[in-house]
């Protein structure tokens, strides 16, 4: 048997009680981080893909200009 006093186990236990508090507040803590965290990663991917979108668009503004100037063979 432990020769632990009863007075002893329960510092224990309360001790081993506040750290699975603040570990149970910590976890939640950590997934409210990272619920913020996962949205912005959304925003960010949505704000991406509009650019991307609006960047090929700007390169076919500019393929069909280039297409339209003369080339060095062209006469006036």
């Amino acid at each position: 048997m432990s020769s632990a006093t009863p007075s002893a186990l329960n510092a224990q236990l309360d001790d081993v009680t506040e750290k699975v508090e603040r570990l149970a507040l910590r976890h939640a803590e950590l997934r409210r981080t990272n619920a913020l965290l996962e949205q912005r990663v959304q925003q960010l991917e949505a704000e991406r893909d509009a650019l991307r979108a609006r960047l090929g668009e700007a390169r076919t503004r500019v393929d069909r200009l280039l297409e339209r100037l003369p080339t060095s063979g062209d006469t006036p």
